[in-house]
């Protein structure tokens, strides 16, 4: 067989109404075809359904164009170009049907259940016929799509093997020879059925008669003529004349050799003949066992059908229940807001997430009260009765959602509260609605916008034992640089002062009746260290420093050594912490309770550079781990920021159990001069420096000489003999 045998039939340009002329006129004939090339395996109330889809979905959307020029046809071509479009659609169709589904790949149209038409309640199959029936359906199972094709564009069509070809190959068969060679295989197979009755014996020096080529009776004709009709009134057969006409096998007068298997028109070939005749089956294939137009109907499976609507009533039933457990007070995301569902139900849970057993304390509780602590806070805030909004707050506290931008201070524990918590604050502030709760160990901030609920924040921060200063404010909002806070009940004045500009005097800081401060630029919101700007509340006990340090709780300024520190409120002070307060963004978000600055010793510089002095910053948290120490060096210039020398976290250094510190640099004098410098704490006895340099001093401080870049190790002999490293 050549390549141009295998280019498709040229059929001309095709409109819709004339496909669909076509399709109207030989619908039965067109699902018969598509049913017979679709598996066995479908079932034959699949198999038939499935047929009647593909053939109804086989028409085009618009006009399908020919060649422009279109090639001389072949006799075997004589064929409608809308019925030759058609059958070539519904064959695409009917093999990608047949096609298995793979895992991972995407499934296509043909091979899904149709969509329409579609049967309810009924099982339809066409009617059952004779063994020869059973015989061909079983021979049409073994054979490969590509093959059953074959096999009815032979057997009900009348095509010979090159149209065979071109057709299989125009509607995508991956490869048509192969489909043939598949029916080769089977021509030592006896036809199904054998002779079909009316068919004349077979001389014995010929081939077999084919089944299909009987004689027509008198006043009527077989069902051969009524197949070669389908081609179009006029058209030969493979090259042959029409059944019934003078000189057709099987009509009157009709030579014997042409009824016994002889010579036959041009395109097919004797062999090629033969083996149509023994593999077509037309008669068989136009029997009612493969008619998918005249059906039976049977029920279904009526207990399973049973058991399939009682599912269905019960599946729907709970999903009503669902929804109407998910709107009742206490569940439901429309009345929890941004909560994730529940996941555990126990009477402790359910009493801490009750709006109504909030704790709220009276506004004169807190005068009598033996200490001051966060306990006796009053509840303040125009939505401090708002029982939906504390509903949300506690709902998102024991399960925020995905949506909710959560915070917690490291070493904070964000469960649920233990029991029902405290209120301490329930109100609207610039854009959004915040709720402050207290239970003991942390506190709990929850804010959503004024407007819905989409966006909430939940933020946690440890306060173990806060008392006193560190119970003394509390942040209520943070938005465009600024931070609001809520005062304790016992501030009686609040201000604000920039630790870089120690002479300067604070500026008073203004609060509305609910002790809501006004807004004030935070050091921990800006990009640079151009000023810090601390709150500097005052009480009948003193006034003290408080510092922004990103969390809920501002952190608490001291100054002094260890065991001895003050509010850093002092002349003194306010003079050291201008020129540290830059690195507190070391320590930005750590939990911090409390920021100690302590000057541990002074030291006059070589070459007459002035003198200078160490500081030791020794930041402290609420869980008690993650302190961290830094040591500092200043220069004799008060202007200029202090430069860091060293730092260390979780060590006792510069604090209560060690008090002691020791911290060196390398320093270059006006002159060019480099120098390492050392100093410790009032308990040093002796400064030693190896390595790069080797040198040792008496007393607290060192200085000697060195080169650009050197690099020694540096460590101290206390007064009671002990050495002691330095910081690094």
């Amino acid at each position: 067989m050549s390549t141009q045998d295998l280019v498709p039939s040229p059929v001309g340009p095709v409109d819709v109404e004339q496909a669909e002329a076509a399709l109207v006129e030989r619908y039965p004939r067109l699902v018969r075809i598509a049913y017979l090339v679709l598996p066995p395996t479908m079932g034959r109330n699949r198999r038939v359904l499935t047929a009647h889809a593909l053939v109804q979905r086989a028409l085009p959307r618009r006009r399908v164009p020919g060649p422009a020029v279109p090639e001389p046809r072949r006799p075997e071509d004589a064929v409608d170009p809308g019925y030759a479009y058609v059958r070539g659609e519904v064959l695409r169709q009917a093999l990608v049907a047949g096609l298995p589904l793979r895992r991972l790949a995407v499934p296509r149209r043909a091979q899904l259940p149709p969509l329409l038409p579609q049967v309810w309640g009924l099982r339809l199959f066409p009617r059952a016929g004779g063994a020869d029936e059973l015989a061909l359906d079983q021979l049409l199972s073994r054979l490969s799509a590509p093959a059953r094709a074959a096999y009815v564009l032979r057997g009900l069509e009348r095509q010979g093997d090159a149209e065979v070809l071109r057709v299989l190959a125009s509607v995508g068969a991956g490869d048509p020879e192969s489909a043939l060679a598949e029916l080769a295989a089977l021509e030592d197979e006896p036809p199904p059925g054998g002779a079909p009755a009316g068919a004349r014996p077979a001389p014995a020096a010929g081939p077999a008669a084919p089944p299909d080529a009987r004689t027509a009776p008198a006043g009527g004709r077989g069902r051969a003529e009524r197949v070669a009709e389908q081609a179009g009134p006029g058209r030969t057969r493979s090259g042959g004349p029409l059944p019934g006409s003078p000189g057709s096998p099987g009509s009157p007068g009709a030579p014997e050799e042409a009824d016994a298997g002889g010579p036959t028109g041009p395109g097919d070939g004797r062999d090629g003949r033969h083996r149509g005749a023994r593999l077509s089956g037309a008669s068989l294939l136009e029997s009612a066992e493969f008619d998918p137009c005249t059906l039976q109907a049977r029920p279904g499976d009526l207990l399973r059908r049973r058991q399939h609507g009682r599912a269905a009533v019960v599946g729907a039933v709970a999903l009503l229940v669902c929804g109407a457990l998910l709107g009742l007070p206490g569940d439901g995301w429309g009345r929890n807001g941004a909560a994730a569902p529940s996941y555990a139900r126990n009477p402790a849970a359910e009493s801490a997430l009750d709006p109504a057993k909030v704790r709220r304390v009276g506004a004169g509780v807190w005068p009598g009260a033996v200490r001051r602590d966060f306990s006796v806070w009053p509840a303040r805030g125009e939505l401090a009765g708002d029982t939906g909004l504390l509903r949300r707050a506690l709902a998102v506290w024991a399960r925020p959602g995905g949506a909710v931008e959560s915070s917690a201070t490291p070493g904070t524990p964000v469960g649920p509260p233990m029991g029902p918590p405290q209120l301490l604050f329930a109100g609207r502030v610039d854009a959004a609605r915040v709720v402050l709760l207290h239970d003991g160990l942390r506190i709990v901030r929850y804010a959503e916008p004024v407007e819905g609920t989409a966006g909430a924040a939940l933020d946690f921060a440890r306060t173990d034992a806060a008392e006193g200063p560190g119970a003394a404010a509390v942040v209520v909002t943070r938005a465009a640089g600024n931070v609001r806070y809520l005062t304790a009940p016992w501030v009686t004045g609040a201000s604000v002062r920039d630790l870089l500009m120690p002479g300067k005097e604070p500026w008073r800081l203004g609060r509305d009746a609910r002790g809501v401060t006004d807004a004030v630029p935070s050091p921990a919101l800006a990009k640079e260290c151009a000023r810090w700007n601390t709150l500097q509340l005052k009480d009948d006990t003193g006034s003290r420093l408080l510092g922004d340090l990103g969390e809920l709780v501002p952190a608490r300024l001291l100054w002094g050594a260890p065991g001895a520190a003050v509010e850093a409120t002092g002349r003194e002070a306010r003079a050291v912490w201008a020129r540290t307060a830059c690195q507190l963004t070391t320590v930005l978000g750590q939990g911090v309770r409390s920021v100690r600055a302590w000057r541990f010793a002074r030291q006059t510089l070589p070459e007459g550079a002035g003198r200078a002095a160490w500081v030791c910053t020794r930041a402290e948290t609420w869980r008690g781990t993650g302190s961290r120490v830094l040591a500092q060096f200043l220069s004799p210039d008060p202007e200029a920021p202090a430069a860091l020398a060293a730092r260390a976290q979780d060590v006792p250094a510069c604090g209560e159990r060690e008090p002691r510190v020791l911290a060196g640099a390398l320093w270059q004098a006006p002159g060019g001069g480099w120098y390492v410098l050392g100093a410790g704490g009032p308990d040093v006895a002796s400064v030693e420096v190896k390595g790069g340099v080797a040198a040792r001093a008496e007393g607290p401080v060192l200085a000697a000489a060195a080169q650009a870049g050197a690099r020694a190790e540096l460590s101290a002999t206390l007064e009671d003999g002990r050495r002691m490293p330095a910081l690094k």
